[in-house]
């Protein structure tokens, strides 16, 4: 009696959505469930970092369309925070995943319609230095210097003190008002390749080491840039001399921070900014300061109703620490907290750490 030979299972072709290389190593664990934030809204299994790496696999073998209503809604649900990257024991790069995603899905009429006039709007280096034109920025008609202060594209635009401050506390900073876009925004919202080719004619524009205070911003310049070539305001401010800055006082007042997620997973810098603020005043460990706020870049425009339940816990607690102050070191999440500070009408002020460390009152 023979037995004929078992075929083996033909390998799902691929349609070269996603690296391959990225989407392969997940192994499924779930190391990643509890870090996820909307994992911990929903408790639903899609909604998680390995529930949607499955979809992925399912989009790039074609067993789900592009138009699936469930792809498409995790596309946009997921926060993009990356808190699932430090925990996850085989080294997924889930951020370069959600990119590549988005960057497939959200195309033409496939990008949400909020997005789209802020794309615009940072695009062309021309269209970016308008908008601050009128505010008064750090921004000079200077030449770039060996260390270059990137002043952001809507922070010199809702933040401007920001840079000056940045300025104070380093003043080896140089900061040229020729600059544009970073990219950053583009590269989270679809557009990858634009992202990359922004953030390449920024580190033309800038030579030498670029300081940013926007950790978003600095993690996305780093991945096309380099580390050696971008440093955070608070990462390059704690290397300098070790003896910063500020202007303390008596009183030390109450202070806590929310943590960057890009800058903390994905550039790993965390414990320089609560360094320097524990010189200035009494530093308070918020449970959440290292979870995402909700902010997100442009996830609090595109779903402001999953933004604020994302931020509730973070205001409850807050609250709790009867805080004076809550420094930021990324102008969307200045943005997210000053809104929903001011929505509870709670005594805390939101600072920038620039503006914490110069001393605002």
């Amino acid at each position: 009696m023979t037995t004929a030979a078992i075929a083996p299972d033909p390998v799902p072709e691929r349609r070269g959505v996603f690296t391959a290389e990225l989407l392969d190593r997940c192994i499924s664990c779930g190391f990643c469930l509890p870090a996820c934030p909307t994992y911990a809204l929903t408790g639903v299994e899609t909604s998680s970092p390995r529930g949607r790496i499955n979809l992925m696999r399912a989009l790039e073998t074609g067993v789900l369309p592009d138009d699936d209503p469930t792809v498409q809604e995790e596309s946009s649900f997921c926060l993009g925070c990356r808190a699932c990257e430090p925990v996850c024991p085989a080294g997924v790069q889930y951020g370069e995943l959600v990119e590549e995603w988005r960057d497939h899905l959200w195309n033409g009429r496939g990008r949400p319609w909020k997005v789209r006039p802020l794309l615009w709007a940072v695009d062309s280096p021309r269209r970016v230095r308008a908008m601050g034109i009128v505010r008064r920025h750090a921004g000079r008609g200077e030449a770039p210097g060996p260390v270059n202060l990137m002043l952001g594209c809507f922070e010199r635009v809702l933040y401007p003190r920001v840079s000056r401050d940045a300025r104070k506390l380093a003043g080896e900073l140089a900061a040229p008002a020729a600059q544009g876009c970073c990219g950053a925004l583009h590269a989270h919202n679809g557009e990858l390749g634009r992202g990359r080719q922004l953030a390449q004619r920024l580190g033309e524009a800038l030579p030498g080491t670029i300081v940013t205070t926007s950790g978003g911003c600095g993690a996305h310049l780093a991945g096309v840039l380099g580390g050696d070539r971008v440093k955070e305001l608070s990462q390059w401010l704690h290397a300098r001399d070790g003896a910063v800055v500020g202007n303390p006082t008596a009183a030390r007042p109450r202070i806590g921070l929310q943590d960057s997620c890009h800058l903390r997973h994905g550039l790993g810098v965390w414990r320089e900014p609560r360094e320097l603020i524990a010189r200035v005043g009494e530093y308070v460990e918020l449970p959440s300061a290292a979870g995402c706020c909700g902010g997100a870049g442009s996830y609090a425009i595109v779903r402001p109703q999953d933004s604020a339940r994302v931020l509730d816990r973070h205001l409850d607690e807050i609250a709790g620490a009867d805080l004076d102050l809550v420094a930021v070191v990324n102008a969307g999440c200045y943005r997210q907290l000053q809104q929903g500070v001011k929505r509870r009408r709670l005594r805390t002020r939101v600072l920038h750490l620039a503006e914490l460390l110069a001393g605002v009152k």
